[in-house]
């Protein structure tokens, strides 16, 4: 099956010099949720640009179901976007504002009213279509600009930090809204964020932005359970590093001595042989406290016990580090308190030997 979307080779600069984006390739499958994820300055939004023609790439060619498109103006490409301040015609009713891109395509106003309808109804702002956008909440006035970006049934719709103008229980709901829509409309949606727990909430795939290059792309698990490299291990979810020289290797793990003393069974991912600095990642909820492990254990001081309702997260002095982070799942029988010593361990699938 032919790539819906496809970035090939694809360089942007904006000043001749510095690449912002460099050498991206990258295909999305149509009905596909791609959220583009990396921090501020990442490149991910430039890419989102390209895509939708406000930008055009130094280098490279995107192509949209096998036709390239950099040289195609962006009301030609049939692109839905959302973004972060809605963009909403404040002197135009909601109905008005769904209208707005049928007229443009010269949609009869029967037709054009029957797809305003459905737009609304999908939305579930049926009885709004009066209003003007001052008159809506925010969550209100996104699902407009939600319903204004699918109303002429794009084959793509572009989304670019869409839910950051919101509290975060509207943001959370409005997270699954999309992600319903999406689902029950089958349509192709690439989605920047910088918020990984929104990525990880919606998305069929995401890719890792760091400067300008992506890190890893992949699904959600995949991402924070096997992390490429510490930048994505960081990014994604809470993490453990710690920071050790590889001692031996035997097989697919390898032993490492730590900076801050004794040694840890480890899985290799960025490292190959003895001698070799690396840095080490492992989850605080694959942390188990006071048991009897035959390896990976260390004794370390309880710093400090937050209790957060489904979890308690336990804050420990142990390997160096007084910010190692445990969570432990809150089932009323935790047995130590702040200022104790107590025993932890990880199995060695669990700690990942990443590069330094």
């Amino acid at each position: 099956m032919e790539d819906f979307v496809k970035f090939e080779r694809i360089d942007k600069s904006y000043d001749g010099e510095v690449l912002v984006v460099k050498d991206l390739n990258v295909d999305i499958a149509e009905g596909e949720f791609l959220t583009l994820l990396g921090p501020s300055g990442s490149g991910k939004t430039t890419t989102l640009m390209m895509l939708a023609g406000f930008e055009t790439p130094t280098n490279g060619e995107i192509y949209l179901k096998g036709t390239p498109i950099s040289k195609i103006a962006p009301y030609e490409r049939g692109i839905g976007m959302v973004f972060q301040n809605y963009a909403l015609f404040p002197h135009m009713t909601v109905q008005e504002n769904l209208a707005f891109p049928l007229e443009v395509r010269k949609m009869s106003k029967a037709d054009a009213k029957e797809k305003v309808d459905a737009a609304l109804d999908m939305v579930e702002l049926g009885e709004f279509g009066t209003r003007f956008p001052a008159q809506l909440s925010g969550g209100q006035q996104q699902r407009v600009a939600l319903a204004r970006a699918l109303v002429f049934e794009p084959q793509l719709v572009l989304m670019d930090e869409p839910l950051g103008a919101l509290d975060k229980n509207l943001r959370e709901q409005m997270q699954y809204e999309i992600k319903h829509i999406h689902e029950r409309i089958g349509i192709t949606v690439v989605y920047v964020t910088h918020d990984q727990s929104e990525a990880l909430t919606m998305s069929n795939r995401i890719a890792v932005f760091n400067d300008g290059v992506i890190q890893q792309l992949s699904t959600p698990d995949v991402l924070y359970e096997k992390p490429d490299n510490s930048f994505v291990a960081q990014f994604i979810g809470e993490n453990n590093k710690l920071t050790g020289t590889v001692k031996s290797v035997n097989g697919q793990y390898c032993e490492v001595d730590l900076d801050s003393g004794g040694s840890t069974k480890a899985l290799m991912v960025n490292v190959s042989s003895a001698g070799q600095k690396t840095q080490l990642s492992v989850r605080p909820e694959r942390i188990s406290v006071g048991t009897n492990a035959s390896e990976n254990k260390f004794t370390g001081k309880v710093e400090e016990l937050i209790y957060l309702g489904d979890h308690i997260r336990v804050r420990l002095n142990v390997c160096g580090s007084n910010e190692f982070i445990v969570k432990i799942s809150n089932e009323g029988n935790i047995s130590f308190k702040e200022g104790d010593n107590v025993d932890v361990s990880w199995a060695p699938d669990d700690i990942r030997a990443l590069d330094i």
